[in-house]
């Protein structure tokens, strides 16, 4: 497994002409929208993975 992803799509416009960007580590460049982004994983959840959905609500 890779220590790195490329994003699909552009988190503001949805194309996916995207390209690495000469910023540093995951930042990428949307040549649709002309917007630069950064992408970073920021750790895993204390509580792991849910299946399902919590809405706070409760079913009887």
């Amino acid at each position: 497994m890779s220590g790195r992803a490329a994003p699909f799509h552009c988190p503001y416009c949805g194309e996916t002409d995207l390209r690495p960007s000469e910023e540093g580590h995951g930042a990428w460049e949307c040549r649709s929208c002309a917007r630069a982004f950064r992408l970073s994983f920021l750790g895993l959840l204390s509580q792991g993975v849910r299946t399902g959905h919590n809405d706070g609500s409760e079913s009887p």
